[in-house]
């Protein structure tokens, strides 16, 4: 692929009409270049006849599932869905484990590039340069995104900055030394340091950095967690989503509106919550995904698991599906709470915007059939009861809110896990008693 910026926005820039005969000539030349080495999807789309005429084939398609993924690999040694011998694979990653086990991914040196490429649309919303230098403050275990972001900042010709294996005062220090532009690191990250900036003096909002690129939670596209990063480090938040079984799909919209769907290489469907049909523009839907450009490991109408708003006719000159308010969180963590129904984002939103609240946890449990929150914060004023009543006011709910000892709640270096939860665990006890 490899497209320079003038090429980059053209492909933004196509009409509706024009974007699905690409994205159709691409997914007739990627199920030709894998079927049928790929037994996977040999074995899925047996019968189909190919090419497809019309990109409406693809939803008569079988969805493809991470448990689909995982049944179809029992060892957790290869990927069900690889189609070449190992030999022609050069790069090994494994998911988070955060919605279960960690899944291997494989990618050849073609795919790989894919990968580059696909990142240069996220480092375009960054307005990243080779006059740029990108400290990473990751851990860089076998995730993938911390690796897709490296290689694609030194294709992009910036300097780049590990900061691995050091803990969060040593990453102060480095930030100090090497004055990095850009930071690349989660949004809960991004508000621990700033809980430690304040424990050591280390003035964030003096410091060098002038852009930080999130990914890996909702937050990056959550208003007040969002504001509260930027005021506290004195430079501009960009959005970015991505999945190892899937690719970096996803990059902040210019006007901050949430997160374009990367359209060139990947197709989107939504499916309506409440329907179940082909979602309407705005509707809460089901976010599926096709990769266009990673024949070594394919993933085909994949349920990602995310719920999110479609717009298609949103201004400006960008018209990949914008995703309102980005990711707004997973289907499997939605709660229904006495009718209404909540998502871990909207209540962190609620949470973050009160200053003083330094960190937080949720838990939902099951009292009989009905979901119940427990919101746990750390609060400097020591007064949960206002965080209450404005979760009543903005969610038209009583949610419990208690405060928590000062540094008692967990702290995280990758993504956050505030939300616990224990509705299954629940729905197995007698009567589904809570502890």
């Amino acid at each position: 692929m490899t497209l320079n910026f003038e090429e980059r926005r053209r492909l933004e820039s196509l009409d509706r009409a024009t974007l699905e005969q690409v994205q159709l000539q691409r997914l007739n030349q990627l199920l030709a270049q894998i079927l049928p080495a790929n037994e996977f999807y040999a074995r899925k789309l047996g019968g189909q006849s190919l090419p497809l005429t019309s990109l409406d084939q693809l939803g008569e398609l079988p969805p493809t599932t991470k448990e689909g993924l995982v049944i179809g690999n029992a060892s957790g040694v290869v990927p069900a869905n690889r189609t070449w011998p190992l030999e022609r694979y050069v790069r090994y990653h494994q998911t988070s484990g955060t919605h279960g086990r960690p899944m291997p991914v494989y990618d050849t040196a073609d795919d790989w590039r894919w990968w580059i490429d696909c990142w240069q649309f996220v480092l375009d919303a960054a307005e990243a340069t080779t006059a740029d230098r990108a400290m990473l403050a990751f851990s860089f275990g076998p995730f993938i995104g911390f690796w897709s972001a490296h290689d694609a900042l030194v294709a992009r010709g910036a300097l780049v900055i590990p900061g691995g294996g050091m803990n969060s005062r040593a990453r102060l220090d480095l930030i100090e030394r090497t004055a990095p532009t850009i930071l690349l690191c989660t949004p809960t990250y991004a508000l621990h340091l700033i809980e430690v900036a304040e424990e050591c003096g280390f003035d964030l909002a003096g410091s060098s950095v002038t852009r930080i690129i999130v990914a890996g939670e909702p937050g990056g596209s959550v208003s007040t967690v969002r504001d509260r990063i930027e005021a506290a480090w004195n430079a501009r938040v960009v959005d970015h989503a991505g999945a190892s079984e899937v690719g970096p799909w996803g990059y902040a919209d210019a006007a901050r509106r949430g997160i374009h769907i990367l359209e060139s290489e990947f197709i989107a469907e939504f499916v309506s919550v409440e329907t179940g049909r082909p979602a309407a523009d705005g509707e809460l839907s089901h976010l599926l995904l096709t990769s266009l450009g990673r024949p070594g490991l394919p993933i085909i109408r994949y349920r990602t698991g995310d719920l999110v708003r479609p717009r298609w006719s949103e201004p400006g000159a960008n018209r990949f599906v914008l995703l309102e308010g980005g990711v707004l969180g997973r289907a499997d963590q939605m709660m229904i709470i006495r009718g209404v129904n909540i998502f871990p984002s909207a209540v962190e939103e609620i949470v973050r915007s009160f200053p003083e609240v330094v960190e937080y946890r949720m838990t939902a449990r099951k009292r009989g059939a009905m979901d119940e929150l427990l919101v746990e914060v750390e609060d400097r004023l020591s007064a949960p009861q206002r965080i209450a009543e404005e979760m009543y006011l903005r969610l038209g709910l009583k949610i419990e809110v208690e405060l928590a000892p000062p540094a008692s709640l967990p702290r995280f270096e990758g993504k956050g896990r505030r939300f616990v939860d224990e509705r299954q665990r629940d729905e197995r006890r007698p009567n589904g008693e809570t502890a």
